[in-house]
């Protein structure tokens, strides 16, 4: 099973706390990120992901409730660097192992294309 966190910021806007929850999961005893503006084909599931909560207003009980969904294999990628998810009904984002800060060169060259 993949367990989906999010790690929460708060970023300030006009005197205001805006949350924002950056996408981070745990699958196979690895950590993935977000990775945005790739082009990737998803393959067959993997199994189940769930995102967890997102509390990123302190003191607001209206946060994020997690919830369950599933993680798939993206094709041409081995799922040990990159998964699927699907975040809304209509959107299924890239997460990937990101070591050191830093993409692994298969997904980079997804980024350039």
């Amino acid at each position: 099973m993949a367990v989906l966190t999010a790690a929460c910021s708060a970023q300030s806007g006009g005197g205001e706390a805006e949350g924002d929850c950056a996408i981070v999961a745990t699958y196979g005893d690895r950590t993935y990120t977000e990775v945005a503006n790739v082009h990737f084909q998803v393959g067959d599931a993997l199994g189940t992901a769930e995102f967890p909560p997102c509390n990123d207003t302190p003191g607001a009980d209206d946060d994020t409730p997690g919830h369950e969904t599933t993680a798939y294999a993206v094709d041409g990628l081995d799922p040990r660097i990159a998964i699927a998810v699907r975040y809304t009904p209509d959107e299924v984002m890239l997460l990937a192992i990101q070591a050191g800060g830093s993409l692994p060169p298969e997904v980079k060259n997804l980024t350039r294309h």
